[in-house]
């Protein structure tokens, strides 16, 4: 309206050529031959009478156009067409092409989306943002905790708020969680997928610890725990970026929500359990998704049964189970080791590196992403768990022997070679050591013959050097055949007053 009143000012005060107005006013010159017919039909001049407004002015000059817009106008609902919009593969022009059919005279292309673009800036920011049906759920935690009250001591710890909201229709989950560690993160996420009954195309975390090992603009470096949930749901993990907080405005207004109809009306109670303080979020999360929208029709739950939850995509037939990935050396026994226990893997792989799947109950190990082993988790530290199929071939027939095969070959060699490899079967910490140590001496036997086996174990039993290496040592310099050394009579006890003796400590 502003430019008609300096389209005549400029023609008909300022004596400017249709060419300068259009350059000046940005405008066709068609545009501005339009405008002074228009006025000179309605019979106006310069200067203009004082009380003709611009409202007015355009009202006189375009009164079919005024007409159309209150008439259109009137007749579009505008929030229909929002939420048509989030409709997969729904457009501004197939929306405006129906509209055309259903009333040809209606407005131009141009102008529906001028008239859509001022409705939506009316919206709050949160609700502007256009998110497709069933495309992304924004994960984060709150800032505001809640107390969690030890009931026996007293002692007070504090639970974090985890909240997931679906872009297109803002329907929240929230739950409370012992810490923002990467259990509590991944176990929180696996809850919100069932409890939207659902999966998305995208989840949006923020950047957390927990989410994403290392930030980046372009490709954050996620941590392998949630990747592998990622795969399980076959959904895209694209974190927002760093210092771009219109990426997780979904998340901050639904954490703001929480706070505000949640948490506050919480905050007069006192929580002596995490259980106890997810029962009372869940029992205010039906009221929040409820309410109705201030600019929209409908509340998030309508909008979410309506749009959403028809694009989720079913989930999986079991939940994601929680595991842990680390990475190992398979060491030359072909052992991995894991907190304290050692599990087996193919003996092709010893010195390499492998990555290592650990949840609950199993230990998978993989390699070059391809799973070449499992075991069950054993809590037992400094065991062994060992598939026979992983040794070596010549490895495989040691586990044909017994101890008691073992002690019939080594009494065939003598009586010091049963003793000594008694002892190192019995004086392990481990059965496996021992008999790696005893197939040792069977080679030993090999090597270098009966008697002079039978008298390095003899030599060996004297000088109290129980071992493998220092029965090889013996045989290797030739001292077995030297003669053992002299062992001395034990002394005459000391009778004194002041010596109490070995008695008195019994």
């Amino acid at each position: 309206m502003r430019k008609i009143h300096e389209v005549l000012r400029l023609s008909w005060g300022a004596q400017q050529s249709l060419r300068a107005v259009s350059r000046t006013l940005g405008i066709g010159k068609t545009t501005v031959s339009d405008c002074l017919k228009r006025a000179q039909a309605a019979g106006l001049s310069w200067p203009l009478p004082p009380d003709l407004d611009e409202g007015r002015l355009h009202r006189l000059l375009y009164p079919q156009e005024v007409r159309a817009q209150r008439r259109q106008g009137e007749e579009i609902d505008w929030a229909q067409i929002h939420r048509e919009l989030r409709g997969k593969g729904v457009t501004l022009f197939l929306l405006w092409q129906e509209y055309r059919e259903r009333d040809p005279q209606g407005y131009s292309y141009s102008r529906f989306c001028e008239l859509y673009t001022q409705w939506r800036g009316r919206l709050d920011v949160v609700m502007r943002q256009s998110h497709r049906a069933g495309e992304k759920l924004f994960v984060d935690y709150a800032g505001q905790t809640v107390d969690l009250v030890d009931a026996r001591s007293g002692e007070v710890q504090t639970a974090q708020i985890f909240v997931a909201v679906l872009g297109a229709s803002n329907y929240t989950y929230a739950e409370a969680t012992r810490t923002q560690s990467l259990p509590d993160w991944i176990g929180a996420q696996v809850r919100a997928l069932a409890f939207f009954d659902g999966v998305p195309e995208v989840i949006v975390p923020d950047n957390l610890r927990s989410a994403v090992h290392k930030a980046c603009r372009y490709e954050p470096d996620l941590n392998p725990t949630y990747q592998d949930f990622a795969r399980h749901y076959g959904v895209a993990v694209i974190p927002a970026r760093v210092r771009k907080p219109r990426d997780k405005a979904k998340a901050e207004g639904g954490v703001l929500l929480v706070e505000r109809w949640i948490l506050a009306r919480l905050r007069h109670e006192i929580f002596f359990s995490l259980a106890a303080l997810n029962a009372a979020i869940a029992a205010l999360l039906p009221a929040l998704n409820s309410r109705a929208f201030k600019k929209l029709e409908g509340s998030r739950r309508s909008h979410f049964e309506a749009i959403d939850r028809p694009a989720l995509r079913p989930l999986p037939s079991q939940p994601y189970e929680y595991a842990e990935w680390r990475k190992a050396r398979v060491a030359p026994n072909i052992h991995i080791e894991v907190d304290g226990h050692y599990y087996s893997a193919p003996h092709t792989l010893v010195k390499r590196q492998v990555d290592v799947r650990l949840t609950a109950t199993t230990v998978e190990v993989l390699h070059q992403g391809q799973r070449v082993t499992a075991h069950a988790r054993s809590a037992r530290r400094g065991g062994y768990t060992t598939v026979p199929a992983h040794m070596p071939e010549a490895h495989q027939r040691y586990l044909e022997w017994t101890p008691e095969r073992l002690l019939r070959w080594a009494e065939q060699h003598g009586p010091a070679t049963r003793t000594l490899v008694a002892r190192l079967l019995t004086e392990r910490p481990h059965p496996q050591q021992g008999f790696n140590a005893a197939f040792g001496v069977l080679r030993l036997g090999k090597d270098y013959g009966a008697p002079r086996l039978e008298a390095a174990c003899a030599r060996a039993l004297a000088i109290g050097t129980v071992s493998y290496k220092s029965l090889a040592s013996i045989l290797a310099k030739g001292l077995d055949a030297r003669p053992l050394p002299s062992v001395t009579p034990e002394a005459e006890p000391i009778v004194h007053p002041n010596v109490r003796g070995a008695g008195y400590y019994h």
